[in-house]
C-alpha cells in the first residue's frame, strides 16, 4: 500500500528498457493498476494485482473482483500473501477459493506459500508447506496446478530486511518441485516457483543461481524504479545452473 499519483509517473519516467527473454510483472495497489499500465504500454511488462475478492459481482462494499483487473488489463492475482493471510485472516480455503476466482477470470493466480520463524525454529517449515499445497489440491482439485505460479515466501523474511540464505531458499524450493513432480513430471519441470522475501539487487545474483528458483516475487525492492530494474536485469543473465 505505497504510491500516489506523481509517484507512478516518476517511476513509469524512470523505468529503463526492458531486458528480453524475462517476464516481469508489476502487481500495483488497486487504485493505480490503470494508471501505471497505461503509462507503462507498450514497454515489454505486464501487470497484475495484489489481491482478489471471491465473487464476480454484488454487494460486497470495498472489494474487488478478479474480473474488474481483467478488465483493467491485469494477467495476474497474487493470491494468499502472507500479509493476507496475518492481517486479513485469509485461511488455506480463501486462497483456494481467490485463486479459482482469479482463474475463473483468466488471471494467472501467484498462490504464496510459507513458514513463520516459530514453525522454521521447530523443524516444521517443510511441513507447513506441504500442508499449505495439500490445502490447494484438496480444494481446487488435480486441475489446481494448471496455469499457476508459485511464490515461496518465508513469512519471517517479509519486510524484515531478513532473507533465507540461498541454500535454505533452494532446499524449500526442491520441496514444492518435488511435490509438483509428484503429481506430474511436466509439472515439476515447468511450473515456476518464485522466492519472495526481502529480494534487494544486493542478494538478487545468489538466490537466482540456485536450481530451482526461476525468479523473485519482490516488496520493498520494487519500489524503486532503479532498484527493481536492477534485480530483473540479474534474472535475465545467464545463470550458472
Amino acid at each position: 500500500m505505497n504510491g500516489t499519483a506523481q509517484a507512478v509517473a516518476d517511476y513509469a519516467a524512470a523505468w529503463p528498457d526492458t531486458p528480453p527473454d524475462i517476464d516481469i510483472v508489476f502487481c500495483p495497489p488497486w487504485a493505480y493498476l490503470d494508471r501505471l499500465a497505461s503509462a507503462l504500454r507498450g514497454r515489454g511488462v505486464r501487470f497484475g494485482v495484489q489481491t482478489t475478492a471471491v465473487e464476480p459481482a454484488g454487494a460486497f462494499t470495498g472489494e474487488h473482483a478478479a474480473e474488474m483487473a481483467r478488465d483493467l488489463g491485469a494477467e495476474f492475482a497474487i493470491v494468499g500473501h502472507s500479509e493476507r493471510r496475518r492481517l486479513h485472516a485469509e485461511t488455506d480455503a480463501v486462497v483456494v477459493a481467490k485463486m479459482l476466482a482469479a482463474k475463473r477470470a483468466g488471471l494467472t493466480p501467484i498462490v504464496c506459500v510459507g513458514e513463520t520463524l516459530e514453525e522454521r525454529r521447530g523443524g516444521n517449515a517443510a511441513g507447513v508447506v506441504l500442508a499449505q499445497l495439500d490445502a490447494i489440491e484438496t480444494g481446487a482439485g488435480p486441475s489446481a496446478w494448471e496455469d499457476i505460479v508459485i511464490a515461496y515466501e518465508p513469512v519471517w523474511a517479509i519486510g524484515t530486511g531478513e532473507t533465507a540464505t540461498p541454500a535454505q531458499a533452494q532446499e524449500m524450493h526442491v520441496v514444492i518441485r518435488d511435490y509438483l513432480a509428484g503429481r506430474s513430471s511436466a509439472l515439476g519441470e515447468t511450473t515456476r516457483i518464485l522466492y519472495g522475501g526481502s529480494v534487494n539487487a544486493a542478494n538478487a545474483n545468489d538466490l537466482f543461481a540456485q536450481a530451482d528458483i526461476d525468479g523473485g516475487l519482490v516488496g520493498g525492492a520494487s519500489l524503486v524504479a532503479g532498484e527493481f530494474a536492477s534485480i530483473c536485469g540479474t534474472a535475465a543473465e545467464p545463470s550458472p545452473r
